[in-house]
Protein backbone atom coordinates (compact mmCIF):
# COMPACT_ATOMS: atom_id res chain seq x y z
CA UNK A 1 0.00 0.00 0.00
CA UNK A 2 2.74 2.39 0.89
CA UNK A 3 4.41 1.74 -2.48
CA UNK A 4 1.17 2.45 -4.34
CA UNK A 5 0.65 5.70 -2.39
CA UNK A 6 4.16 6.79 -3.24
CA UNK A 7 3.53 6.05 -6.91
CA UNK A 8 0.28 8.04 -6.84
CA UNK A 9 2.01 10.96 -5.16
CA UNK A 10 4.79 10.90 -7.75
CA UNK A 11 2.26 10.77 -10.58
CA UNK A 12 0.26 13.67 -9.15
CA UNK A 13 3.45 15.69 -8.62
CA UNK A 14 4.53 15.05 -12.20
CA UNK A 15 1.12 16.13 -13.52
CA UNK A 16 1.23 19.26 -11.35
CA UNK A 17 4.67 20.17 -12.68
CA UNK A 18 3.56 19.55 -16.24
CA UNK A 19 0.50 21.75 -15.75
CA UNK A 20 2.63 24.55 -14.26
CA UNK A 21 5.05 24.29 -17.18
CA UNK A 22 2.18 24.58 -19.66
CA UNK A 23 0.83 27.64 -17.82
CA UNK A 24 4.21 29.33 -17.84
CA UNK A 25 4.62 28.61 -21.54
CA UNK A 26 1.21 30.06 -22.38
CA UNK A 27 1.81 33.16 -20.28
CA UNK A 28 5.12 33.79 -22.04
CA UNK A 29 3.43 33.52 -25.42
CA UNK A 30 0.77 36.01 -24.39
CA UNK A 31 3.32 38.58 -23.18
CA UNK A 32 4.43 41.12 -25.82
CA UNK A 33 7.96 40.59 -27.09
CA UNK A 34 10.46 42.91 -25.46
CA UNK A 35 12.05 45.46 -27.83
CA UNK A 36 15.53 44.67 -29.00
CA UNK A 37 18.13 46.85 -27.30
CA UNK A 38 20.60 48.37 -29.69
CA UNK A 39 24.18 49.17 -28.74
CA UNK A 40 24.77 52.91 -29.05
CA UNK A 41 27.79 52.32 -31.24
CA UNK A 42 25.52 50.71 -33.82
CA UNK A 43 23.22 53.73 -34.06
CA UNK A 44 23.59 56.24 -36.85
CA UNK A 45 22.18 59.68 -37.52
CA UNK A 46 18.60 58.59 -38.14
CA UNK A 47 15.52 60.39 -36.89
CA UNK A 48 13.79 57.20 -35.70
CA UNK A 49 16.58 54.63 -35.40
CA UNK A 50 14.43 51.92 -37.02
CA UNK A 51 16.61 51.33 -40.04
CA UNK A 52 19.73 50.54 -38.00
CA UNK A 53 17.80 48.37 -35.55
CA UNK A 54 16.31 46.36 -38.38
CA UNK A 55 19.77 45.99 -39.88
CA UNK A 56 21.22 44.57 -36.65
CA UNK A 57 18.34 42.15 -36.16
CA UNK A 58 18.27 41.03 -39.77
CA UNK A 59 21.99 40.42 -39.97
CA UNK A 60 21.76 38.16 -36.90
CA UNK A 61 18.76 36.28 -38.25
CA UNK A 62 19.67 32.70 -39.38
CA UNK A 63 17.76 33.30 -42.60
CA UNK A 64 19.97 36.24 -43.45
CA UNK A 65 23.43 34.85 -42.86
CA UNK A 66 24.54 34.71 -46.46
CA UNK A 67 26.93 37.46 -47.48
CA UNK A 68 24.66 38.68 -50.28
CA UNK A 69 21.67 39.06 -47.97
CA UNK A 70 23.71 40.82 -45.32
CA UNK A 71 25.14 43.24 -47.89
CA UNK A 72 21.64 43.89 -49.20
CA UNK A 73 20.42 44.56 -45.67
CA UNK A 74 23.28 46.98 -45.11
CA UNK A 75 22.57 48.81 -48.36
CA UNK A 76 18.83 49.07 -47.66
CA UNK A 77 19.39 50.34 -44.14
CA UNK A 78 21.99 52.89 -45.29
CA UNK A 79 19.62 54.16 -47.98
CA UNK A 80 16.79 54.50 -45.47
CA UNK A 81 19.04 56.35 -43.01
CA UNK A 82 20.29 58.72 -45.70
CA UNK A 83 16.85 59.54 -47.05
CA UNK A 84 15.43 60.02 -43.59
CA UNK A 85 18.26 62.36 -42.62
CA UNK A 86 17.93 64.36 -45.82
CA UNK A 87 14.16 64.64 -45.44
CA UNK A 88 14.54 66.07 -41.96
CA UNK A 89 17.15 68.55 -43.22
CA UNK A 90 15.05 69.71 -46.13
CA UNK A 91 11.56 69.61 -44.71
CA UNK A 92 12.63 70.53 -41.19
CA UNK A 93 9.60 68.77 -39.69
CA UNK A 94 11.60 66.85 -37.11
CA UNK A 95 11.72 68.98 -33.94
CA UNK A 96 15.22 67.70 -33.20
CA UNK A 97 16.39 69.34 -36.43
CA UNK A 98 15.15 72.71 -35.11
CA UNK A 99 13.55 73.43 -38.48
CA UNK A 100 11.05 75.86 -37.02
CA UNK A 101 13.76 78.23 -35.84
CA UNK A 102 16.90 77.28 -37.73
CA UNK A 103 17.12 80.79 -39.21
CA UNK A 104 17.02 82.36 -35.75
CA UNK A 105 19.73 80.00 -34.50
CA UNK A 106 22.13 80.86 -37.31
CA UNK A 107 21.33 84.55 -37.05
CA UNK A 108 22.30 84.31 -33.38
CA UNK A 109 25.54 82.57 -34.32
CA UNK A 110 26.29 85.24 -36.94
CA UNK A 111 25.72 87.95 -34.35
CA UNK A 112 27.93 86.12 -31.85
CA UNK A 113 30.86 85.70 -34.26
CA UNK A 114 30.86 89.47 -34.87
CA UNK A 115 31.20 90.36 -31.18
CA UNK A 116 34.44 92.21 -30.58
CA UNK A 117 35.35 90.07 -27.57
CA UNK A 118 35.29 86.94 -29.74
CA UNK A 119 37.33 88.43 -32.59
CA UNK A 120 41.13 88.65 -32.82
CA UNK A 121 42.72 91.81 -34.13
CA UNK A 122 43.24 91.36 -37.87
CA UNK A 123 46.80 92.76 -37.67
CA UNK A 124 47.83 91.77 -34.14
CA UNK A 125 51.29 90.54 -35.17
CA UNK A 126 52.16 94.01 -36.48
CA UNK A 127 50.40 95.92 -33.72
CA UNK A 128 51.04 93.83 -30.59
CA UNK A 129 53.70 91.17 -31.11
CA UNK A 130 57.40 91.92 -31.24
CA UNK A 131 58.94 88.44 -31.27
CA UNK A 132 56.28 86.37 -33.05
CA UNK A 133 55.94 86.22 -36.84
CA UNK A 134 53.19 84.86 -39.14
CA UNK A 135 55.49 81.97 -40.04
CA UNK A 136 55.94 81.03 -36.36
CA UNK A 137 52.18 81.06 -35.93
CA UNK A 138 51.84 78.76 -38.96
CA UNK A 139 54.39 76.31 -37.55
CA UNK A 140 52.54 76.27 -34.22
CA UNK A 141 49.18 75.58 -35.88
CA UNK A 142 50.72 72.86 -38.05
CA UNK A 143 52.12 71.18 -34.93
CA UNK A 144 48.80 71.45 -33.08
CA UNK A 145 47.14 69.57 -35.95
CA UNK A 146 49.56 66.72 -35.20
CA UNK A 147 48.77 66.96 -31.47
CA UNK A 148 45.03 66.79 -32.11
CA UNK A 149 45.61 63.69 -34.24
CA UNK A 150 47.85 62.11 -31.59
CA UNK A 151 45.19 62.49 -28.90
CA UNK A 152 42.26 61.87 -31.29
CA UNK A 153 40.61 65.20 -30.53
CA UNK A 154 37.56 66.34 -32.47
CA UNK A 155 37.89 69.04 -35.11
CA UNK A 156 36.03 71.70 -33.12
CA UNK A 157 38.63 71.38 -30.34
CA UNK A 158 41.34 72.25 -32.86
CA UNK A 159 39.43 75.25 -34.22
CA UNK A 160 38.65 76.55 -30.74
CA UNK A 161 42.32 76.20 -29.78
CA UNK A 162 43.44 78.39 -32.69
CA UNK A 163 40.73 80.91 -31.86
CA UNK A 164 42.01 81.19 -28.28
CA UNK A 165 45.59 81.61 -29.51
CA UNK A 166 44.72 84.44 -31.91
CA UNK A 167 42.56 86.22 -29.37
CA UNK A 168 45.22 85.96 -26.66
CA UNK A 169 47.97 87.18 -28.97
CA UNK A 170 45.78 90.14 -29.92
CA UNK A 171 46.17 91.54 -26.42
CA UNK A 172 49.31 89.99 -24.95
CA UNK A 173 52.83 90.18 -26.33
CA UNK A 174 54.81 86.99 -25.69
CA UNK A 175 58.22 85.65 -26.64
CA UNK A 176 58.70 82.93 -29.21
CA UNK A 177 59.91 80.60 -26.45
CA UNK A 178 56.45 80.73 -24.86
CA UNK A 179 54.45 80.38 -28.08
CA UNK A 180 54.32 76.59 -27.84
CA UNK A 181 53.24 76.91 -24.21
CA UNK A 182 50.35 79.11 -25.33
CA UNK A 183 49.46 76.50 -27.95
CA UNK A 184 49.24 73.49 -25.65
CA UNK A 185 47.49 75.48 -22.92
CA UNK A 186 44.89 76.72 -25.42
CA UNK A 187 44.28 73.18 -26.59
CA UNK A 188 43.98 72.05 -22.97
CA UNK A 189 41.23 74.63 -22.38
CA UNK A 190 39.45 73.70 -25.62
CA UNK A 191 39.68 69.96 -24.86
CA UNK A 192 38.23 70.42 -21.38
CA UNK A 193 35.34 72.35 -22.90
CA UNK A 194 34.66 70.13 -25.91
CA UNK A 195 35.93 66.58 -25.29
CA UNK A 196 34.30 63.83 -23.24
CA UNK A 197 37.66 62.49 -22.05
CA UNK A 198 40.21 65.26 -22.58
CA UNK A 199 43.97 64.69 -22.21
CA UNK A 200 45.33 65.85 -18.87
CA UNK A 201 48.03 68.40 -18.12
CA UNK A 202 50.75 65.74 -17.97
CA UNK A 203 49.86 64.64 -21.52
CA UNK A 204 50.39 68.13 -22.84
CA UNK A 205 53.67 68.46 -20.96
CA UNK A 206 54.81 65.16 -22.44
CA UNK A 207 53.92 66.16 -26.00
CA UNK A 208 56.27 69.12 -25.68
CA UNK A 209 59.05 66.79 -24.53
CA UNK A 210 58.62 68.30 -21.06
CA UNK A 211 59.83 71.67 -22.29
CA UNK A 212 57.32 73.20 -19.87
CA UNK A 213 56.42 72.12 -16.36
CA UNK A 214 52.94 71.25 -15.19
CA UNK A 215 52.86 74.47 -13.16
CA UNK A 216 53.70 76.56 -16.24
CA UNK A 217 50.91 74.97 -18.29
CA UNK A 218 48.37 75.48 -15.51
CA UNK A 219 49.47 79.10 -15.07
CA UNK A 220 49.12 79.79 -18.81
CA UNK A 221 45.73 78.05 -18.79
CA UNK A 222 44.58 80.44 -16.05
CA UNK A 223 45.88 83.45 -18.00
CA UNK A 224 43.99 82.34 -21.12
CA UNK A 225 40.74 81.85 -19.21
CA UNK A 226 41.06 85.25 -17.57
CA UNK A 227 41.68 86.88 -20.93
CA UNK A 228 38.64 85.12 -22.40
CA UNK A 229 36.63 86.07 -19.32
CA UNK A 230 35.80 82.34 -19.15
CA UNK A 231 33.63 82.67 -22.28
CA UNK A 232 35.21 79.72 -24.06
CA UNK A 233 32.25 78.79 -26.26
CA UNK A 234 32.27 80.47 -29.65
CA UNK A 235 31.15 79.62 -33.20
CA UNK A 236 33.95 78.30 -35.39
CA UNK A 237 34.39 77.63 -39.08
CA UNK A 238 33.05 74.10 -38.55
CA UNK A 239 29.88 75.48 -36.96
CA UNK A 240 28.88 77.06 -40.27
CA UNK A 241 30.59 74.61 -42.61
CA UNK A 242 28.34 71.73 -41.61
CA UNK A 243 25.17 73.63 -42.40
CA UNK A 244 26.47 75.11 -45.67
CA UNK A 245 27.55 71.62 -46.78
CA UNK A 246 24.12 70.19 -45.96
CA UNK A 247 22.52 72.87 -48.17
CA UNK A 248 24.78 71.82 -51.06
CA UNK A 249 23.72 68.20 -50.60
CA UNK A 250 19.97 68.73 -50.33
CA UNK A 251 19.43 67.37 -53.85
CA UNK A 252 21.86 64.47 -53.46
CA UNK A 253 20.46 60.97 -53.07
CA UNK A 254 23.37 59.97 -50.86
CA UNK A 255 25.84 62.11 -48.89
CA UNK A 256 28.97 63.07 -50.81
CA UNK A 257 31.68 62.14 -48.33
CA UNK A 258 34.41 63.40 -50.63
CA UNK A 259 32.84 66.86 -50.57
CA UNK A 260 32.54 66.78 -46.77
CA UNK A 261 36.14 65.64 -46.20
CA UNK A 262 37.43 68.13 -48.75
CA UNK A 263 35.60 70.91 -46.90
CA UNK A 264 37.17 69.87 -43.60
CA UNK A 265 40.59 69.69 -45.24
CA UNK A 266 40.37 73.18 -46.74
CA UNK A 267 38.99 74.56 -43.47
CA UNK A 268 42.00 73.25 -41.57
CA UNK A 269 44.33 74.59 -44.24
CA UNK A 270 42.84 78.04 -43.66
CA UNK A 271 43.96 77.88 -40.03
CA UNK A 272 47.60 77.86 -41.16
CA UNK A 273 47.50 81.25 -42.85
CA UNK A 274 47.64 84.45 -40.82
CA UNK A 275 45.86 86.17 -43.70
CA UNK A 276 42.63 84.34 -42.83
CA UNK A 277 42.52 85.69 -39.26
CA UNK A 278 40.68 88.83 -40.40
CA UNK A 279 37.77 86.86 -41.90
CA UNK A 280 34.67 85.83 -39.95
CA UNK A 281 34.32 82.05 -39.43
CA UNK A 282 31.13 82.02 -41.50
CA UNK A 283 32.89 83.72 -44.43
CA UNK A 284 35.75 81.20 -44.30
CA UNK A 285 33.21 78.36 -44.20
CA UNK A 286 31.40 79.79 -47.22
CA UNK A 287 34.71 80.17 -49.07
CA UNK A 288 35.59 76.57 -48.26
CA UNK A 289 32.30 75.33 -49.73
CA UNK A 290 32.85 77.50 -52.82
CA UNK A 291 36.33 76.05 -53.39
CA UNK A 292 35.27 72.48 -52.57
CA UNK A 293 32.56 72.55 -55.22
CA UNK A 294 34.97 74.14 -57.71
CA UNK A 295 37.56 71.43 -57.03
CA UNK A 296 35.12 68.58 -57.62
CA UNK A 297 33.22 70.17 -60.53
CA UNK A 298 35.43 72.94 -61.95
CA UNK A 299 33.18 73.63 -64.94
CA UNK A 300 30.07 74.31 -62.87
CA UNK A 301 29.36 77.49 -60.96
CA UNK A 302 30.31 76.75 -57.33
CA UNK A 303 27.74 79.06 -55.73
CA UNK A 304 23.95 79.07 -55.71
CA UNK A 305 21.07 81.31 -54.71
CA UNK A 306 20.26 78.93 -51.83
CA UNK A 307 23.78 79.26 -50.43
CA UNK A 308 23.74 83.01 -50.92
CA UNK A 309 20.40 83.33 -49.14
CA UNK A 310 21.35 81.23 -46.13
CA UNK A 311 24.98 82.33 -45.73
CA UNK A 312 24.35 85.98 -46.54
CA UNK A 313 27.41 86.10 -48.80
CA UNK A 314 27.64 86.83 -52.50
CA UNK A 315 30.47 85.29 -54.55
CA UNK A 316 32.23 88.66 -54.68
CA UNK A 317 32.33 88.73 -50.86
CA UNK A 318 34.28 85.46 -50.86
CA UNK A 319 36.87 86.26 -53.50
CA UNK A 320 39.80 87.30 -51.31
CA UNK A 321 39.39 84.42 -48.87
CA UNK A 322 38.81 81.85 -51.63
CA UNK A 323 42.02 82.90 -53.40
CA UNK A 324 44.06 82.56 -50.18
CA UNK A 325 42.73 79.06 -49.47
CA UNK A 326 43.17 78.18 -53.15
CA UNK A 327 46.86 79.10 -52.89
CA UNK A 328 47.12 76.94 -49.78
CA UNK A 329 45.51 74.05 -51.65
CA UNK A 330 48.00 74.45 -54.51
CA UNK A 331 50.87 74.70 -51.97
CA UNK A 332 51.92 78.09 -53.30
CA UNK A 333 51.37 79.27 -49.72
CA UNK A 334 52.39 77.31 -46.64
CA UNK A 335 53.98 74.56 -48.69
CA UNK A 336 56.37 73.63 -45.87
CA UNK A 337 53.49 73.00 -43.43
CA UNK A 338 52.52 69.40 -44.14
CA UNK A 339 50.56 68.11 -41.12
CA UNK A 340 47.12 68.93 -42.56
CA UNK A 341 48.04 67.51 -45.96
CA UNK A 342 49.35 64.29 -44.43
CA UNK A 343 46.29 63.98 -42.20
CA UNK A 344 43.88 64.15 -45.13
CA UNK A 345 46.02 61.87 -47.28
CA UNK A 346 44.61 58.92 -45.36
CA UNK A 347 42.05 56.53 -46.80
CA UNK A 348 39.55 57.27 -44.05
CA UNK A 349 39.42 60.82 -45.46
CA UNK A 350 39.34 59.54 -49.04
CA UNK A 351 42.81 61.05 -49.62
CA UNK A 352 41.22 64.43 -50.43
CA UNK A 353 44.52 66.27 -49.99
CA UNK A 354 45.58 64.71 -53.30
CA UNK A 355 42.74 66.47 -55.11
CA UNK A 356 43.77 69.58 -56.94
CA UNK A 357 41.66 72.27 -58.54
CA UNK A 358 42.60 74.23 -61.69
CA UNK A 359 45.21 76.91 -61.09
CA UNK A 360 42.84 79.67 -62.20
CA UNK A 361 39.31 80.30 -60.95
CA UNK A 362 37.18 82.00 -63.62
CA UNK A 363 36.44 85.62 -62.74
CA UNK A 364 32.82 85.06 -63.81
CA UNK A 365 32.33 82.76 -60.82
CA UNK A 366 32.81 85.74 -58.52
CA UNK A 367 30.50 88.04 -60.47
CA UNK A 368 27.21 86.16 -60.45
CA UNK A 369 25.30 83.36 -58.80
CA UNK A 370 23.91 80.12 -60.15
CA UNK A 371 20.12 79.93 -60.21
CA UNK A 372 18.68 77.02 -58.26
Amino acid sequence: MAGQENCLRATRLAKKRAAEAMTDSESQQKQPATKKRVVLGELQNSSNGLATTDLVLESRNPKCRSKKKVKKAVANAATTITRTTQDTNVNSEDPQMCGAYISEIYQYLHDMEREAKRRPLPNYIDKVQKDVTPNMRGVLVDWLVEVSEEYKLCSITLFLSISYIDRFLSMNAITRQRLQLLGVSSMLVAAKYEEISPPNVDDFCYITDNTYTKQEVVKMEADILKHLNFEVGSPTIMTFLRKFTSIVQEDYKTPNLELEFLGSYLAELSLLDYGCVKFLPSLVAASVVFLSKFTIQPKLHPWSSALEKFSGYKPADLKECVLIIHDLQLSTRGGSLVAVREKYNQRKFKCVSRLSSPEEIPISFFEGVEDS
